[in-house]
């Protein structure tokens, strides 16, 4: 395949067992929308191939996205029956920052994300070095949208071995007359 080309013109079938999903992926999809994905797949097929990077060392393909038409194959025995096991994939080729980044531009041109997940890739592209520039380029924030998530994930660090408990008011008297 040509450098040029784009990675849809690569499609690949991939054997379910082999797809692992990737540890980051913030967007959450409901119970309803669930069962109208699997419908969808039922009805029209897969019309969109799941995007992945392939690990070599341990001969796995690792969802970048497409985690929710992966489930719908894995727990859908008439889908999967039908596909016979098989996932159209396509792969691409990046580093662990860059493929987060790639989650998020694809979760966030069609869905909600979980702000604590957020909160976390968040933190885990600024302590791989990421800079705020290259952040908000690349998962498509703004300045105010990431100092939100850096705030609420330093927040979150800087309390990790703190335990907390809401005290008891404490009563005032009222004074008598």
């Amino acid at each position: 395949m040509s450098v040029d080309l784009s990675p849809v013109y690569a499609v690949k079938a991939v054997p379910v067992e082999k797809i692992v999903a990737n540890d980051y992926n913030p967007n959450i999809v409901a119970p309803p929308e669930m069962k109208l994905l699997e419908l969808s797949i039922w009805e029209d097929g897969f019309t969109m191939p799941c995007v992945c990077y392939y690990d070599n060392e341990t001969d796995r393909y690792i969802l970048v996205d497409g985690y929710h038409r992966y489930s719908v194959l894995r727990s859908s025995k008439r889908i999967y029956q039908r596909e016979n096991g098989l996932l159209p994939v396509v792969v691409i080729d990046k580093e662990l920052s860059n493929r987060m980044a790639s989650t998020i531009r694809h979760n966030r041109a069609r869905g909600s994300h979980n702000i604590e997940l957020m909160c976390h890739i968040v933190a885990e592209l600024d302590k791989a070095g990421m800079s705020d520039q290259w952040i908000m380029k690349n998962i498509g924030m703004d300045k105010d949208e990431l100092l939100r998530l850096k705030q609420i994930s330093g927040l979150a660090d800087l309390f990790s071995d703190k335990n907390f408990s809401i005290p008891n008011p404490i009563e005032t008297p009222v004074p008598e007359e």
